[in-house]
């Protein structure tokens, strides 16, 4: 295992200050921008967009690596990245912040795209479950260390924007200087919305909900935080408690799901994770403490549904066609990631501040509403379920990483071949 680590050792650093960087510019912008009594509207907005960039800009990294190569292509994404960070410095016009925030989206995919193509290239489908194991380890390892290195920062000014520059700055060191041969060219993971819709709509709804949440938390929670009376550090403690909540979670409830019903775990984890938003209405003053504890409970159930989701529907996917399931389930989380800032900033901007909450308890209950054990026929129940449950981190909108889950081999995989009429 430890030899497996250390082969890839560039690229997992690589991963994690890029994650730092991203973690810790995403917690800044809303802090500072609810300090200048921004409109919770507009916060939301800018996390929209750099997800609905990451979203739709895989097809263009795919082109660019054509075009210059891995190396090449990560460098000036890197770059440009760097510069749309610099950039939000110098100017305080939002529309242009939105313009920002969705090249740094765009072009970020790309950075992802590379990263993973080294993984899944070089990587054997024996260590294939370590080698992405670790991959979503030291992402989740870097979001966090991103929101609590705000803590080392006393004032919002312009200093965590020129660290959170210098960490994607350096995010290309182990990238350009790697000595491992140059990947194929990735080829985009097929998409057949009508196909996997028909198939497996639960879960997709699962990840579509999850991405709502996923979205909004890392936008709109510090704003939340702050109105709750957080210090910029207290901030960022209830954030990466959340986080790290979730991740560490994952590998409990994740032997749970191996050995229930899938189906019945998402609808009671939807019932506690709706429960546990309801004192964070505004009905009482919590403490700090209090208002940690309750970001711990609401990370481990939030984060966890993300994976039990797609572990849910690679249970009723024939094996052969999950590269195109695992290409269809980060669009679907995807699009609510771009969506549920979008949806939350709006409630609490015209409404109430609290409002954050109460959208993670109405969202969590169209989970309670919609999926329903009795209604799960076993009809397309793949011949290996239950599948096993794969830990994920945060979204990585690249079309390698449906290849690089261990539950899909991309080398009997027929997802780009028309799906047989039955009947």
């Amino acid at each position: 295992m430890l030899n497996t680590v250390a082969s890839f050792s560039s690229l997992y650093f690589a991963t994690l200050l890029l994650l730092l960087s991203t973690g810790l510019f995403n917690t800044y912008m809303g802090l500072r921008l609810s300090a200048a009594n921004v409109s919770e509207l507009w916060i939301g907005a800018l996390i929209a967009v750099y997800y609905l960039g990451l979203v739709l800009g895989a097809r263009n990294a795919h082109k660019l690596i054509l075009q210059v190569g891995h190396i090449r292509a990560y460098v000036a994404s890197a770059a440009i990245v760097t510069t749309m960070v610099l950039a939000q410095a110098l100017t305080a016009n939002l529309w242009l912040w939105l313009l920002f925030r969705f090249v740094v989206g765009v072009s970020m995919v790309a950075q992802f795209m590379v990263i993973e193509s080294w993984l899944n290239e070089q990587t054997e489908n024996a260590a294939r479950g370590r080698v992405f194991a670790f991959y979503m380890v030291f992402s989740g390892l870097g979001t966090v260390l991103g929101q609590l290195s705000l803590t080392l920062f006393p004032r919002l000014n312009h200093e965590p924007l020129i660290f959170a520059a210098i960490c994607s700055v350096l995010c290309l060191v182990p990238v350009a200087l790697t000595r491992r041969l140059h990947p194929a060219v990735p080829v985009p993971a097929p998409i057949m919305v009508r196909y996997y819709l028909a198939r497996v709509p639960m879960s997709l709804l699962v990840v579509f909900i999850t991405g709502n949440l996923t979205g909004a938390f890392y936008g709109l929670a510090p704003v939340f935080a702050v109105k709750q009376g957080l210090s910029s550090d207290q901030v960022a403690w209830f954030l990466a408690a959340a986080v790290a909540a979730g991740l560490l979670a994952q590998w409990p409830l994740g032997m749970v799901s191996d050995r229930v019903n899938r189906s019945g775990l998402i609808r009671f984890n939807a019932v506690l994770l709706a429960l546990v938003g309801i004192p964070l209405w505004g009905w009482w003053a919590l403490p700090f403490w209090a208002l940690i504890v309750a970001s711990c409970a609401f990370g481990a159930l939030q984060f966890p549904l993300y994976p039990i989701g797609a572990a849910f529907a690679n249970d009723n996917v024939d094996p052969d066609r999950r590269v195109g399931l695992s290409a269809i389930v980060i669009m679907a989380y995807g699009l609510g990631a771009g969506l549920g800032p979008f949806i939350a900033g709006a409630l609490m901007r015209y409404i109430d501040t609290n409002m954050f909450f109460i959208f993670v308890s109405c969202s969590a209950v169209v989970l309670v509403l919609f999926i329903r054990p009795q209604q799960v026929t076993g009809e397309y129940l793949s011949d290996d379920a239950p599948t096993h449950f794969v830990p994920m981190s945060e979204l990585q909108a690249s079309p390698v990483v449906a290849a690089l889950d261990p539950r899909t081999d991309p080398q009997t995989d027929v997802s780009s071949e028309p799906v047989p009429q039955e009947g």
